[in-house]
């Protein structure tokens, strides 16, 4: 299976991006083993070198490790910290400019309250 990989970004960031997807979403569990270096590479059809730096991101931010001779697990704690730094991205991303925007336009707290409660009805938790 070849990957679409964007153009505009690395690759070896955007196989991180998908690791750190897949251990979010209960793909790859806490303390389970990831795909090899290889697998990874033959089925994206990438680097071998690219794949690993790829891999090696999420070693050094602690969401996988090395066992020897065995290869790369999920660390316990992974999905925890993964999903908080998705939600704190959010925040930067979307919550934050709505506050800014929502001043530019004079509104008013109780008046975006009301809007986010309209979004908000029937969002199911």
């Amino acid at each position: 299976m070849q990957a679409d990989f964007s153009a505009d970004r690395p690759i070896f960031l955007q196989l991180a991006e998908r690791l750190e997807a897949g251990i979010a979403s209960g793909a790859y569990p806490e303390e389970a083993q990831v795909p090899s270096i290889t697998e990874f590479s033959v089925a994206y059809g990438i680097n071998p070198a690219t794949a690993l730096k790829g891999v090696n991101l999420l070693v050094e931010a602690g969401f996988l490790y090395k066992k020897r001779g065995l290869g790369m697990f999920v660390a316990a704690g992974a999905r925890a910290k993964l999903l908080q730094k998705r939600r704190d991205k959010f925040i930067e991303d979307f919550v934050q400019p709505m506050f800014t925007e929502a001043r530019h336009l004079a509104i008013d707290g109780r008046d975006l309250k009301q809007i986010i409660e309209r979004g908000l009805s029937g969002y199911d938790n």
